[in-house]
């Protein structure tokens, strides 16, 4: 009951989406709402693509609700350009409604595999499915190893031990149709063998999102040198620290 809770709309219009909702739920509105629904849509388009208001009273408790063009963020799904929504979406969420929009759908379906790829190159060959839940919930806290210790790993942890149901729920489909693993649904056990073979690793890198692949290239290339992406790659394969410059990234 005390916790806020946290809703986003995907829109496809958002001026026209924030003059209806300005219309009906002014007072949601920072002062902001005194420049109308074009300034806000064109605010919302910085940083992570999203527009949030906060502490709206509903209900008997608060909530706060972010508004995002449907556009950015599948965007964001497919290439992780800021993973600030893509990463809440591969965590368990509640859907409310959806319509029948088969990109949205194929991007959320993508951004999940990605977070299946992007963990298997940072864990070791075999784990367990706690483990690959765990490095799932960490992505979006990742960037160094602060989350192998203190606020951010138990942070993580807090995530995934109350919903490791609902984790399999959303990763089993992915799990079972992954070649790596033998995904044991009925028992809750997933036993994997992870190749960790440089053409492996180089195959698991290929397909990552761009952003990522592009923020692994910017790591390991030195500045001038322009060297194709698939070639950095091919050599961050053959590092025997591929999982922890995946992690840098």
């Amino acid at each position: 009951q005390n916790n806020m809770l946290d809703f986003v709309f995907a829109v496809d219009d958002s001026v026209t989406w924030h003059m209806m909702n300005l219309l009906k739920n002014r007072s949601h509105y920072s002062f902001l709402k005194v420049f109308g629904p074009k300034q806000i849509s064109s605010i919302q388009s910085y940083g992570a693509g999203i527009y949030y208001n906060t502490l709206v009273p509903c209900n008997g408790r608060m909530i706060k609700y972010g508004v995002i063009s449907t556009d950015t963020l599948i965007d964001d799904l497919l290439h992780w350009k800021t993973l600030y929504v893509a990463g809440r979406l591969q965590k368990p969420v509640k859907i409310l409604t959806q319509n029948e929009n088969s990109k949205l759908q194929a991007a959320l379906v993508s951004n999940l595999k990605s977070a299946v790829t992007a963990a298997f190159l940072m864990l070791p060959e075999s784990f367990s499915e706690e483990d690959l839940y765990m490095q799932i919930a960490g992505l979006s806290y990742s960037g160094d190893f602060r989350m192998i210790i203190g606020e951010d790993r138990s942070k993580v942890q807090n995530i995934v031990k109350p919903n490791v149901l609902h984790f399999q729920k959303l990763y089993s489909n992915i799990l079972q149709d992954c070649p790596q693993v033998v995904y044991k649904h009925h028992l809750g056990r997933l036993e994997a063998s992870i190749d960790k073979s440089p053409e492996g690793q180089f195959a698991q890198l290929m397909a990552l999102p761009r952003t990522l692949q592009q923020k692994i290239t910017s790591l390991v290339d030195p500045p001038g040198k322009n060297r194709d992406v698939e070639e950095i790659l091919l050599q961050v394969a053959h590092d025997p620290d591929c999982g922890f410059v995946v992690h840098q990234g």
